[in-house]
C-alpha cells in the first residue's frame, strides 16, 4: 500500500456535532455520504482525511494513494454484517461471521483483496470501472465515508457519477447496496452494472467453494446459493439479488474472471454475454449484468441485495422486501435512525472535540458494532462470544443499550458448569467452547452484574432463572478442551450463578493469594502457574473488589452469612498482597509455580506490570501509601511521554529462562509482550483519575485517543492504522515504534467509553439518580452533557468542573436548588436544564 504526499492538517472545529438521523439527511435523493459536496473541509484532516462535520469519517483515495493500511468500518445488527475498508475489501456474513461467511474473510491488510464488486462499463466505448477504488484501480479520486451503520463511495468517471452506500436492512440478515447512477453529460449513455459475489457459504471459499450449489430465480432476479454440506447451516439459503431486469448471469468464477483471470480485469466485463450457467460442481459466484440507459441529466438508483435466511421461501421475502430502491431507503433510514437513537443517548460537549468525538460516536459504535454483534473484524474474525470479553463491553450499554447488557447478563450465565467455572469462549450457534483453568473467567459475571444493577437500578436481573451446565471435569493433563457441553437439570438464579462463581474463584496459593491457573486477564501468561501452584496479585485485587461489590447484594437479599463470607475473602486477599505482593516501590504482578516473584525489580524482564498498579487504586483494595507510590512507579516505568505510549509492562519478555506463556513468543514490544496494550493502558487512565489528578488522567487519554495519533501526515505513516477507532495495541519494537496493531475488535472501546464519561466526566447514574463528580483539566471552564432518560431529556452544564470536584456540587434544575448533589430523574417526557456549580465558599 502506497500514499502520495497528502495535504497538510487542518484545524479543529470547536464541538462534535450530536448523531445523524436519516430525517436530518439533505433531500434529492443524498443520503448523506456528501457526494456532492466536493472537497469540504475536515477536523483533524490528515492528508487522507478527518472528520466531516457531521461526524462521520471521510476517507479521500486516489489511484496507489491510500492510507498506509485498510481503513475500514464494521457495519453489523445482531443477525449480520460486513466489514468494507476505503478501497472496497472486506467480507459479508450473516448469523456467524465466522462459521457462516457469505464471502471470503482474507485477513491481507497489505493487499486487501475484494470478494465483492460492483462494476460499470460504457457500452460505447467499453472502458470499465468500479463502484469503488478496488478492483479496478484507476488513477481517479474517490471519496470515502464511513458512518454510524453504513459506509459510501463517490466518484465520477467520463461523466457518469456514481454514488454507493452500503447498510444493513433493519434487523435482518441482508447488506443493502444502493448504487445511484448519474448521467452528467449532455447525450445519452449507456452503462452495464455488474454485481459480483465470490461465495464462501462456511468459512473459507477453499474449503466450500466445491461444495456450494446455485440456481437463479430469474422473476427476482437473484441468485440463491446452499451449502448442503454444512450440518449447522445447511438449512441456509444465501442470496444475491439486483433490482434491476438482468441482461445476463452466471454462478461460475471461472466464466467471469476468465482462464487466469483477475477481478481487477475480469473477462466477464469485456462485453461478452454471460452464460446463465448455475449449479454444483464449479467455482462458485454470483454475477448479474444489467444495463441502464440514461438520459442527459438522468439519474437512476440500482439495489444490489446480499444475504441469507432459513429456507427458500424466508430468501424470497427477503428479497422481495428490500429489492424495491424505495423499500430499501426507507431499510437504510431506519438504520441510520436505530444508530443516531442510540448514540444521541448521551451527548457531551468539552473544550476537546476530539475527546468529544470518540464519547459521542465512535467508541460506542465500534463496542457495540463490532465487538458485540459483528465479533469479526479485518485483523480478526471469531463469532464468538468470550466470557470476560462481551460481559467487559456490555458495561458500556447500561445507558444507551440496557437491556441488552440485561440480555448478554443472562446469556452469560448461561455458559456456567456446574461447579462454577466457565466457558472461556463458544459458539452460540452451536454451545461449543472451551473449558480451560483461566482463574478470571468466572468473577466477570458478578462484576458486570453488579455494574449493571447498580447503575440501572434493575435488581430483578438477580432473579432470572437460568441453567448450567455439565460436563466432564478436566484431567489433571488437560489446560483445555473444546466440547459441546450439555444443559443440566440445574437451574438458579443469576445471583446463585454469581455467587457459585465467586467461591469457586476463591482460591489460594502458599502466598494467600488466588491462583492464576492457566491465565489470568492476560492469556498470554498461560504458563506461570500451569502445575497449579502459580499465583496472581493482580487477581487478588480484581477479586477484592468484586467480592465486596457482590457482598453488597447479598446483604440486600438477607444473606448476611454470605455477605459476610465474601467480604473476608476480600480482606484476606488484600492482606496477601500486603504481606506478599509490595517489592518496595510497586506490586509484583505473580508468582510462578515455583514461587520465583514475577514483576518484581530483581527481574530481568517483566520488572513491573502496569494492571497490578492501576488495580490497587481501581479496587480501592491497596494500601493508599503504597497505591500512591505504586502509581509514580507506573508513570516512572511505563509511561512514554515523549511517544505518547503507555506500556502494559517493561522490560518485554525476551531471554529469560523463566517461560511465562505464550507472551514471550511475540516480539519484544508487540502486543501483550511491552507494547501499549490499549485495554490495560485505559486501567491505566481509570486508575489516575479516581487519584484525582484531573489534568494527567485526560492527558494520558488524549494520547490514547486514536484521533490524536494520525494528526499529521507524518503521524499518519507512523500510526498507519484507523484514526478514528481504538486500536488493541500500539507497537513499542524497535523500528516500530507507534505503530498501531488490530483495530475494530478490542475491549478497549468499551472501557475508553466509561473511563471518557465515567471517570474524567464524572456521570455517575444510580437508578433514578445522577450526580456528576468530574475529574478533568484544570483550565476547563465548563462542560456540558445531554442525557436521555427514557422520554426525558437532561441538559446538563458543568461550571467550574475543577472546583466542583474540590468543593462538591450545588445543582439547580430548572433554577431551583437541589437538596442534594444528586440530579433526580424522571421519564415524563420533560425537558430539564440542569446547571452544577462548586458549593459556594461559606
Amino acid at each position: 500500500r502506497r500514499g502520495a504526499a497528502p495535504r497538510s492538517a487542518s484545524p479543529a472545529l470547536a464541538h462534535a456535532p450530536p448523531a445523524r438521523r436519516a430525517s436530518d439527511l439533505p433531500a434529492g435523493g443524498d443520503d448523506g455520504t456528501g457526494a456532492e459536496a466536493g472537497a469540504a473541509a475536515l477536523r483533524f484532516d490528515n492528508g487522507f482525511g478527518g472528520l466531516t462535520a457531521a461526524g462521520d469519517y471521510e476517507v479521500r483515495v486516489r489511484g496507489d494513494r491510500v492510507p498506509p493500511a485498510p481503513w475500514a468500518n464494521v457495519v453489523a445488527n445482531a443477525r449480520g454484517g460486513f466489514v468494507v475498508t476505503e478501497r472496497g475489501g472486506g467480507f459479508t456474513w450473516a448469523e456467524n461471521s465466522f462459521f457462516y461467511r457469505l464471502t471470503p474473510w482474507h485477513n491481507d491488510p497489505v493487499s486487501d483483496p475484494a470478494g465483492e464488486a460492483l462494476y460499470l462499463r460504457d457500452e460505447e466505448s467499453g472502458e470499465t470501472w468500479s463502484a469503488t477504488p478496488a478492483p479496478v484501480r484507476r488513477d481517479a479520486p474517490y471519496t470515502v465515508r464511513h458512518g454510524a451503520g453504513w459506509t459510501s463511495f463517490a466518484h465520477e468517471h467520463a461523466g457518469i457519477a456514481t454514488r454507493l452506500t452500503l447498510s444493513m436492512a433493519g434487523g435482518d440478515p441482508v447488506k443493502v447496496s444502493r448504487l445511484r447512477v448519474a448521467n452528467r453529460g449532455g447525450t445519452a449513455r449507456r452503462v452495464a452494472l455488474v454485481a459480483y459475489a465470490e461465495w464462501t457459504l462456511g468459512v473459507l471459499r477453499e474449503h466450500t467453494q466445491h461444495q456450494v450449489r446455485t440456481e437463479l430465480d430469474a422473476a427476482r432476479g437473484a441468485v440463491f446459493a446452499r451449502n448442503f454440506f454444512d450440518p449447522q447451516f445447511a438449512g441456509q439459503v444465501a442470496f444475491c439479488a439486483l433490482s434491476e431486469p438482468l441482461a445476463g448471469h452466471t454462478g461460475d468464477r471461472c466464466e467471469f474472471l476468465g482462464r487466469n483471470g483477475t477481478l481487477a480485469a475480469p473477462a466477464g466485463m469485456r462485453g461478452e454475454a454471460l452464460s446463465g450457467r448455475h449449479g454444483a460442481g464449479m467455482d462458485p459466484c454470483a454475477a448479474l449484468r444489467c444495463v441502464l440507459e440514461l438520459a442527459p441529466g438522468e439519474a437512476r438508483e440500482v439495489v444490489v441485495l446480499l444475504g441469507a435466511a432459513e429456507g427458500e421461501d424466508e430468501a424470497r421475502r427477503l428479497v422481495d422486501a428490500y429489492r424495491d430502491p424505495a423499500r430499501a431507503r426507507s431499510a437504510a433510514a431506519r438504520s441510520v435512525d436505530g444508530w443516531a437513537e442510540r448514540l444521541s443517548v448521551i451527548t457531551v460537549r468539552t473544550p476537546e472535540p476530539a475527546f468529544d468525538a470518540m464519547l459521542n460516536r465512535w467508541a460506542l459504535y465500534q463496542a457495540l458494532s463490532c465487538r458485540m454483534w459483528a465479533r469479526s473484524a479485518l485483523y480478526q474474525s471469531s463469532g464468538a462470544y468470550g466470557f470476560r470479553d462481551q460481559l467487559q463491553d456490555v458495561m458500556a450499554f447500561v445507558h444507551a443499550e440496557p437491556a441488552l447488557a440485561r440480555e448478554h447478563l443472562v446469556r452469560a450465565a448461561a455458559r456456567q458448569f456446574v461447579e462454577g467455572d466457565v466457558q472461556h469462549w463458544w459458539h452460540p450457534h452451536s454451545g461449543r467452547g472451551v473449558r480451560t483453568r483461566f482463574s478470571d473467567d468466572l468473577a466477570w459475571l458478578p462484576y458486570v452484574a453488579d455494574h449493571y444493577v447498580r447503575v440501572t437500578g434493575d435488581a430483578s436481573l438477580l432473579d432470572e432463572r437460568v441453567p448450567f451446565l455439565a460436563m466432564r471435569p478436566l484431567e489433571p493433563h488437560e489446560h483445555e478442551v473444546y466440547d459441546l457441553p450439555a444443559v443440566s437439570a440445574e437451574v438458579g438464579s443469576v445471583y446463585e450463578h454469581c455467587l457459585r462463581a465467586l467461591r469457586k474463584a476463591c482460591t489460594a496459593g502458599a502466598h494467600g493469594l488466588p491462583l492464576i491457573g492457566t491465565g489470568d486477564w492476560n492469556d498470554g501468561m498461560n504458563r506461570v502457574g500451569v502445575e497449579g501452584r502459580g499465583e496472581s496479585v493482580w487477581l487478588a485485587w480484581f477479586l477484592a473488589d468484586t467480592l465486596r461489590r457482590f457482598a453488597v447484594h447479598a446483604a440486600e437479599r438477607g444473606e448476611d452469612a454470605a455477605a459476610a463470607e465474601l467480604r473476608a475473602a476480600a480482606d484476606r486477599y488484600a492482606a496477601a498482597v500486603e504481606a506478599h505482593g509490595w517489592d518496595g516501590a510497586w506490586y509484583r504482578r505473580a508468582y510462578f509455580d515455583d514461587g520465583a516473584p514475577l514483576g518484581s525489580a530483581g527481574s530481568g524482564e517483566c520488572r513491573i506490570d502496569s494492571i497490578a498498579q492501576s488495580w490497587s487504586v481501581i479496587s480501592a483494595a491497596g494500601h493508599p501509601e503504597r497505591r500512591a507510590a505504586a502509581m509514580r512507579s507506573l508513570e516512572e516505568h511505563l509511561v512514554r511521554d515523549d511517544e505518547r505510549l503507555l506500556l502494559l509492562l517493561a522490560p518485554p519478555f525476551d531471554t529469560t529462562p523463566r517461560d511465562p506463556g505464550y507472551i514471550k513468543g511475540y516480539l519484544p514490544g508487540v502486543r501483550e509482550n511491552g507494547a501499549q496494550y490499549t485495554h490495560a493502558a485505559l486501567w491505566a487512565v481509570l486508575a489516575t483519575a479516581l487519584s484525582g489528578d484531573g489534568d494527567r488522567a485526560f492527558e494520558l487519554f488524549q494520547m490514547i485517543n486514536p484521533l490524536t495519533r494520525a494528526r499529521t501526515p507524518a503521524e499518519v505513516d507512523t500510526y498507519r492504522v484507523e484514526p478514528y477507532v481504538v486500536a488493541a495495541d500500539v507497537y513499542t519494537a524497535a523500528g516500530q515504534v507507534g505503530r498501531g496493531g488490530w483495530t475494530w475488535y478490542t475491549g478497549s472501546a468499551s472501557w475508553m467509553y466509561r473511563v471518557g464519561l465515567e471517570a474524567i466526566l464524572g456521570f455517575d447514574r444510580r437508578g433514578d439518580r445522577l450526580a456528576i463528580r468530574p475529574c478533568v483539566p484544570g483550565g476547563w471552564g465548563e462542560f456540558s452533557l445531554e442525557y436521555r432518560f427514557g422520554r426525558s431529556v437532561y441538559a446538563i452544564t458543568v461550571h467550574d468542573p475543577a472546583g466542583v470536584r474540590r468543593r462538591g456540587a450545588e445543582v439547580r434544575v430548572d433554577g431551583r436548588v437541589q437538596a442534594s448533589a444528586e440530579i433526580p430523574l424522571a421519564d415524563d417526557g420533560a425537558r430539564r436544564e440542569v446547571e452544577v456549580r462548586p458549593l459556594p465558599v461559606r
